[in-house]
């Protein structure tokens, strides 16, 4: 039966789809919802079930720093990994309910921008010589919504926004490797 799948795999009604390789010249990598009726191929990863929040944190500065430092490499574009850059990135501690509402809001405005550009690939809307001002204006409120939620105060650099990162990320593992003492 050559029209089955050698996988068939059930993601939810809804998920977002991440590129396993994204040129290291994007500033964002693109990710886009896709929906049960579209098939995962095995050059893409898909979260299941993702909402509008983690699309927004995903798509921010904040993930893409993340990813600078962690991802591995293929030549040297980004080699987008599960194991290594998603499941150990830092969220942020516990965002209020309003921060998770502007980041959803800011997420939807993106999607929306996109959308007023049907003809264009993902690749062309996130390629750095053409990427649409208004693309580029919607991803700027959307990281400063993204940064709020980790922070009231602003990243001054790129070095900052890492060191923050790998200090909250050291946080969430830290309880993992207490050492227990010893009973005699």
């Amino acid at each position: 039966m050559p029209s089955i799948f050698g996988e068939i795999r059930d993601f939810g009604e809804k998920f977002i789809v991440v590129s396993r390789v994204s040129s290291e010249n994007r500033k964002y990598i693109p990710m886009g919802f896709f929906d049960k009726n579209s098939i995962v191929s095995d050059t893409c990863m898909a979260i299941p079930n993702g909402t509008l929040y983690n699309f927004g944190v995903l798509m921010s500065e904040m993930h893409m720093t993340w990813v600078k430092y962690v991802c591995g490499r293929l030549k040297s574009d980004f080699r987008y990994s599960k194991d290594i850059v998603y499941n150990n990135y830092p969220w942020p501690d516990n965002p209020t309910e309003k921060q998770i509402a502007i980041i959803e809001e800011k997420a939807q405005k993106v999607l929306d921008i996109r959308a007023q550009f049907p003809e264009s690939s993902l690749a062309d809307l996130y390629d750095p010589r053409t990427m649409p001002a208004e693309l580029v204006k919607g991803h700027q409120e959307l990281d400063k919504a993204v940064d709020l939620a980790y922070r009231p105060q602003p990243f001054p650099n790129e070095a900052k926004r890492m060191e923050f990162l790998f200090d909250l990320y050291e946080k969430y593992v830290g309880e993992l490797f207490v050492k227990k003492s010893k009973r005699k």
